[in-house]
């Protein structure tokens, strides 16, 4: 059976800023769905660990500092949770679908960081991961406009309900992988394995695209390319643009 018919495990955060590794989490979403089994959701609201959310945050997600402060549940325990439900999807053989990637999994990996957990790329079973994001670029390259969530979810026909929600995000992510399975041959015909392997490659190419493209303008422009997650000793500052790590001078 292709992957995109099987049980998928969308996962999606609602931050403090734009750059994951710096931002808090706010909200969260981990949602099993498809493969002809019920759906099953669990979702966070945290204190932010005593944080203020930016006004600019909070215009996009709806969760003011007010709010987190009064209905979170402490940040620690909601980051351990999170990485134990990523974890137990990864020990069932599940892929992890989130749109782009890099920024989600490199914030949780660096809120780990910051609490002495055990990262998800060093626990049990195999983490693989679905980014429509990345997809979306390597299969339609040339197509014009923008590719957020919502974008891509019109592109692809999927409903999106409450858009900046994380469970909203989680599970419209997950549908949007299901239609770029159903859409593209070659994409169904590829293993579980073989797709995040490809994105590795898809990834960093498109970050060299970006930087060569920021770099016509900037020549000390720099484009992070790893994927799905940032390394520690990689992430040595930057500016970030788009949710697109980038080291840009001036």
């Amino acid at each position: 059976m292709s992957w995109h018919l099987g049980r998928l495990v969308g996962f999606d955060l609602e931050t403090t800023s734009p750059d994951p590794l710096t931002a808090r989490i706010v909200t969260a979403c981990v949602v099993r769905c498809g493969g002809g089994q019920p759906t099953e959701s669990r979702a966070w609201l945290t204190d932010v660990d005593g944080e203020e959310i930016p006004d600019g945050a909070a215009a996009i997600h709806g969760v003011t500092t007010e709010r987190a402060r009064a209905e979170g549940v402490d940040l620690r325990a909601a980051v351990s949770e999170i990485l134990d439900a990523l974890a137990d999807a990864a020990m069932d053989g599940l892929p992890i679908v989130a749109m782009n990637a890099r920024y989600d999994l490199t914030l949780l990996d660096r809120e780990a960081e910051r609490y002495g957990m055990t990262p998800l790329v060093e626990r049990r079973g195999q983490l693989r991961v679905i980014d429509p994001y990345v997809i979306d670029k390597q299969v339609d390259r040339y197509r014009p406009g923008k590719r957020t969530l919502t974008h891509l979810c019109q592109h692809y026909a999927v409903p999106l309900g409450d858009a900046h929600s994380a469970d909203a995000d989680a599970i419209a992510a997950c549908r949007v992988a299901w239609r770029q399975g159903t859409w593209h041959e070659q994409l169904a015909g590829m293993s579980l394995d073989d797709l995040h392997q490809a994105q590795i490659g898809w990834a960093a190419e498109q970050a060299a695209s970006l930087q060569a493209h920021f770099r016509e303008t900037d020549p000390e422009a720099t484009v992070e390319g790893a994927w799905p997650v940032i390394p520690r000793q990689a992430s040595d500052g930057g500016e970030i643009a788009g949710r697109e790590i980038t080291t840009r001078s001036g």
